[in-house]
């Protein structure tokens, strides 16, 4: 179901897309949207969800781009792999021992990132490719919104989406 409008048929959209698994803080998914609605890249939410879609944090964060979004959210993950039928899904995995960078990604990825504080449940990793964004000391992960953005734009500097 399509929460909110899909952005124009003007706006560019990219060859990849987005996935939340279970995303928890508004915010995070809210500044998630804004970057996605920059690049014309669908997201998709995974429920449960750890607020509503109309929490004010979620809003603000978002700004008012939330009409460039093409959201849709599904209520479980099985119900995201029958209607979106996805080619290949690649999660980004703190415990992942391919680098993103070194990560070939192709037309029709669907990046996957997993809640704030459970990340990924196993038996969706280890039925598709991973990778970690690495970190440089004992932090175990970045925030949600700044992997998506690594993430993506990686994705799309390879397929020369973003010229």
């Amino acid at each position: 179901m399509v929460i909110f409008p899909t952005h124009s048929d003007s706006a560019p959209s990219t060859p990849i897309g987005v996935v939340l698994y279970t995303p928890e803080i508004p915010p995070n998914t809210g500044n998630i949207a804004r970057t996605c609605a920059a690049t014309g890249t669908k997201l998709h939410l995974i429920e449960p969800l750890g607020f509503k879609l109309s929490d004010r944090h979620l809003k603000r964060a978002g700004l008012d781009y939330w009409d460039a979004v093409d959201l849709t959210c599904h209520r479980d993950w099985q119900t995201f792999l029958d209607q979106t039928q996805p080619q290949r899904i690649i999660c980004f995995s703190a415990h992942a021992q391919v680098s993103y960078r070194n990560f070939c990604y192709q037309p029709g990825d669907w990046l996957l990132f997993g809640s704030e504080t459970q990340g990924l449940p196993l038996e969706i990793r280890e039925n598709h490719p991973q990778v970690v964004i690495p970190t440089y000391t004992t932090v175990r992960s970045l925030n949600l919104a700044v992997s998506v953005g690594i993430g993506l734009y990686e994705a799309l500097g390879q397929l020369k989406a973003l010229q």
